[in-house]
């Protein structure tokens, strides 16, 4: 049975403070489960600032590792070429920068897929850096989904740097596919991986010379031994 006696003052107090105590607990239990609350819900909560983005990084697509024929080198190269004059060796997939006594800076690129290549001397009249991209007319008539216009920036594919050859729709670019370099691809256009095109962009100036060799006639047999 029940024994009363036992339930004293000093048992009551015990008791009182065993239940506060395991009250407490079970608070902190559910505290720790679910979010807390502000004590002063009618004070706005401080939101964090944005993160800060950079400028877009000229090393975009430096992920992709380029078979080592493609990647920039000095290699020897004889051209009666002056210095500083750009050779673009379509059907071999290298672009020379040429550096004289018998050398030149080759850089492996894209060049147009089948039925646009194309070849000639071009100047270069105007360079930019993370250049906004225009698709001219005859391109929207073949590809109607492309966009009419795109600012510059990662996305878009012209890259990090353009330099315009004379008063044709053609450039060359960086890209953000570095793994079309060594292929045909473009509709004309010399395509280089971002760092290329930035090296070969603080090398070149308004006025150099662009040499455009045509798929049946390759740089060794134009211009003397290719290194």
């Amino acid at each position: 049975m029940f024994d009363s006696s036992a339930f004293r003052p000093d048992s009551r107090r015990a008791f009182v403070a065993a239940a506060i105590t395991a009250g407490v607990i079970a608070f902190t239990g559910s505290a720790a489960a679910a979010p807390l609350q502000p004590l002063f819900p009618f004070f706005p909560a401080v939101e964090q600032p944005p993160i800060a983005q950079g400028a877009p990084s000229d090393d975009q697509g430096a992920t992709t590792e380029l078979p080592s024929r493609f990647k920039r080198q000095i290699v020897a190269y004889q051209t009666h070429e002056a210095a500083g004059t750009v050779i673009i060796d379509t059907p071999n997939t290298y672009l020379y920068y040429v550096l004289g006594s018998g050398q030149a800076i080759r850089y492996g690129i894209g060049v147009g897929r089948d039925g646009f290549t194309w070849s000639g001397v071009q100047t270069i009249t105007k360079k930019a850096e993370w250049p906004d991209w225009t698709p001219p007319p005859e391109m929207i008539a073949r590809q109607p989904y492309l966009p009419r216009h795109m600012a510059g920036g990662p996305g878009n594919p012209l890259g990090a740097r353009a330099m315009y050859l004379g008063g044709t729709v053609y450039r060359i670019h960086g890209t953000n596919a570095p793994a079309s370099i060594g292929t045909h691809v473009s509709s004309g256009c010399i395509r280089l991986t971002n760092q290329d095109v930035t090296d070969l962009y603080s090398r070149v100036n308004v006025g150099t010379k662009v040499i455009v060799l045509p798929m049946e006639r390759r740089a060794e047999n134009a211009l003397g031994k290719r290194g």
